[in-house]
Formats: C-alpha cells, sequence, structure tokens
C-alpha cells in the first residue's frame, strides 16, 4: 500500500512540465541535481537551530538588553482568588459587565475592585520587554546573515537580474552546492520557527504566523522536490531584505531609543512596501504565472506553486495594512508607539490610588465604582502620549 501510494504520489505530472520525467534530474557526468530525499537534512538541522536559539538568547541577547538598557516592568502581583482565577483560566479576562458585576458580588467585591483584579492578572501573563528583545535579536541576526548570504549566492547569476531566466532549459538545472546550502538552511529556519511558535510571545497575528509558516515550508520543500530553486530563490531573498530591519526595529523599540527606532521604521516601510507589494506581484507573480509555460503547457506544479505564492501575496496585503496603520500612527505621534501585533498591557491605577484601594480593602471599605475623575490614569496616559512619551509594549 505504502509502495503504492509512493508511486503515485511521484508521478511526473504531478511535478515535472509535460514531456519531462525523473530521469532527466539523474545526476550524470559530474552535475548534481536537487533530490526530495536532501530535504530530511534539514530537520536535524532544525532541533540545531532551536538549540543554538536557546544558546544565542542567554549568552548574547540578554546581555545585549541589558547593555541597550532595556527593563522589564515591574508588576504588582493580585491578590489571590478562586473564584475569580478559575473564570480567568476558563473564560479570560474580556468578561462583560454584567458577568463582571454577578463576580464582583459573588465575591464580595464592587465592579470597579474586579475589573482591576482582571487587569493585573492579565498583565501578570504578559511577556516581558527582555524575553521580546531576545528573541527578535535571533530573528534580525539570522534574516541579516541570510539576505547578504543569500545576495553573495545568487550575486552573480542571471536570473537575479532577469527572473525570466529561471525559467532557462527548466527542468534540466543542475544543483550549485552553495545555493543548495543556503536553500536547506532557509528550510530549517522556517521549521524551527514553526516548532517554536507555541513557546514564543503569542501576538495578534498568530494564526497569520502559523499559516505565513506553513505556506513558506510548503513552498520551499515543493520548489526544491520539483527544482524550482531559482525562483524559490528569489523569492526568499526578496523576503529576507526586509524582515531583518523589521526586527532591528523592535529592538530598538523595546530599549526605547525612538530616533533609531523611527528611521528604522521610515526605511523598513519602504523596502517592505517596494519589495512585497510592487516587486513580488511585477517580476515573482508575473514570471510564474505567464513566463513559466512560455514554452511548455501548464502542469499540476503550476497551479500548485502559484497558489501559495498567491496566499503569501494576501498575507503581505494583510501585514502591509498593519503597516499602514502604524505610518498613520507615527504621522500623527511623530513615534512609534508600539507594535501593534503584540498585545499591550492594561494600565494599572497609580502608585498613590493603589495604595488606597489596598488600604480600604484591608479595612474592608470598598471604593466608590464611579467614572474616572479627570486625574484619573486614562487621562493622565493621555497625557503623557501627547507629550512624546511612549507607552510600555
Amino acid at each position: 500500500m505504502w509502495s503504492g501510494l509512493n508511486e503515485w504520489l511521484w508521478q511526473d505530472r504531478f511535478w515535472l512540465p509535460p514531456n519531462n520525467s525523473w530521469a532527466v534530474l539523474e545526476d550524470r557526468d559530474g552535475l548534481v541535481y536537487a533530490h526530495p530525499q536532501d530535504m530530511l537534512v534539514a530537520l536535524p538541522l532544525a532541533l540545531a537551530l532551536v538549540a543554538m536559539r536557546f544558546i544565542f538568547e542567554r549568552l548574547v541577547g540578554l546581555p545585549l538588553s541589558r547593555w541597550l538598557g532595556v527593563r522589564d516592568q515591574a508588576r504588582r502581583p493580585v491578590k489571590p482568588n478562586a473564584m475569580l482565577e478559575k473564570h480567568f483560566l476558563t473564560e479570560g479576562w474580556k468578561t462583560k459587565e454584567a458577568q463582571m458585576a454577578v463576580l464582583a458580588a459573588q465575591c464580595g467585591l464592587t465592579l470597579k475592585q474586579t475589573q482591576h483584579w482582571f487587569r493585573r492578572r492579565q498583565n501578570q501573563d504578559q511577556p516581558c520587554l527582555t524575553k521580546k528583545f531576545c528573541e527578535a535579536s535571533w530573528r534580525f541576526v539570522f534574516y541579516l546573515c541570510s539576505f547578504f548570504g543569500g545576495l553573495s549566492v545568487l550575486y552573480h547569476e542571471s536570473w537575479l537580474w532577469k527572473p525570466a531566466m529561471c525559467w532557462d532549459n527548466y527542468p534540466n538545472q543542475p544543483l550549485k552546492p552553495a545555493l543548495y546550502c543556503w536553500y536547506l538552511l532557509e528550510l530549517s529556519f522556517y521549521i524551527s520557527l514553526l516548532l517554536t511558535l507555541p513557546f514564543d510571545i503569542r501576538r495578534k497575528d498568530f494564526k497569520e504566523q502559523v499559516a505565513h509558516h506553513v505556506v513558506t515550508i510548503t513552498l520551499i520543500a515543493f520548489s526544491y522536490s520539483a527544482n524550482l530553486l531559482r525562483i524559490g530563490s528569489l523569492v526568499l531573498l526578496l523576503h529576507d531584505s526586509a524582515d531583518y530591519l523589521l526586527e532591528a526595529c523592535k529592538m530598538f523599540n523595546y530599549a526605547h531609543q525612538q530616533r533609531v527606532c523611527n528611521s528604522l521604521f521610515i526605511v523598513f516601510s519602504v523596502v517592505f512596501f517596494y519589495t512585497r507589494l510592487v516587486l513580488f506581484p511585477t517580476q515573482i507573480l508575473y514570471t510564474t504565472y505567464y513566463e513559466s509555460i512560455a514554452n511548455s503547457g501548464p502542469f499540476f506544479g503550476y497551479y500548485f506553486f502559484n497558489s501559495l505564492l498567491m496566499l503569501l501575496q494576501l498575507l503581505h496585503v494583510f501585514w502591509s495594512c498593519l503597516i499602514l496603520r502604524m505610518i498613520h500612527s507615527f504621522t500623527k505621534k511623530g513615534q512609534i508607539e508600539k507594535d501593534i501585533r503584540s498585545d499591550m498591557e492594561e494600565s494599572d491605577s497609580s502608585e498613590g490610588e493603589a495604595a488606597q484601594e489596598c488600604l480600604q480593602l484591608k479595612n474592608g471599605a470598598a471604593p466608590g465604582s464611579g467614572a474616572d475623575p479627570p486625574d484619573g490614569p486614562r487621562n493622565r496616559a493621555a497625557r503623557r502620549l501627547a507629550n512624546g512619551h511612549t507607552a510600555a509594549t
């Protein structure tokens, strides 16, 4: 059964253009071609990258964050409450006011005290800036090395400057050792990202991140198996060109170095929009849709590969909308306030208000549940943003 399924899966018509067979891609006369089994090396390499990341974050990322002045915000622990804790773990912290009032009555607290408890409990689970910085620093180092390493591999190749050359004599295109190493390293890295995603900081675009990693891994694996390494290498290089700028922008944002962060954000936005919304559709998608079948008819791999590229382009549009929101905020405030993909911490009360509330709770008295005073925490936070101060991320 397994042999029959394997034979059906690797039929020539699925992977190669018409009138071609796997025999064309057999190693001969000193020429080496891409073979699907080569990708098995990516699995242990991905585990090695996970270990390297663990070591890097502790030996390089953490000391670097301290040197740049990254400081974690002090968080006051919440007073233990079994009923509220159970509701928080099962329903989350965003609860309707009517249900919040019921919980407050059951616990003998006021509505304001209960809301304050949930805000503090939510903040306890928020990742610290140091963890964010270490994750961003690891990705920055990899994307930077990958981009310039890939650029050195492709710089003297004709298809880098003329994408139509990706289809010259396809699929009879020998594999070069440098391209093989770079390609497998990229595949291993994205597999490692997928493995560590459940343990990384969970952002608002978590589902899109999972979709991106799955699509990218599938694209790399399929393009390698079908010997589409030329066009695949262009896709990888185009993406790496902006990714390291984004991670550098995050690092300086976490270090509260806003001038550097703002400058990097402007550069990143220009590079991102040009590569993802201009070059990708006009050069990559155009050549894969039209020039790839100029000398042969379409086949299953043609439709499958282009479908994955279109999914990738949809993700580009999604993230472009997020960047546009940040640009809108940037033009209004004059600085990057936060990474809009991250969950923000809820504002706690001021030190004096918190101390007063704590004293009232100890004495059995409940503070008033009215609206915030004119000089309340929300208004003070708004004035700080208006004066150019940055909210914590």
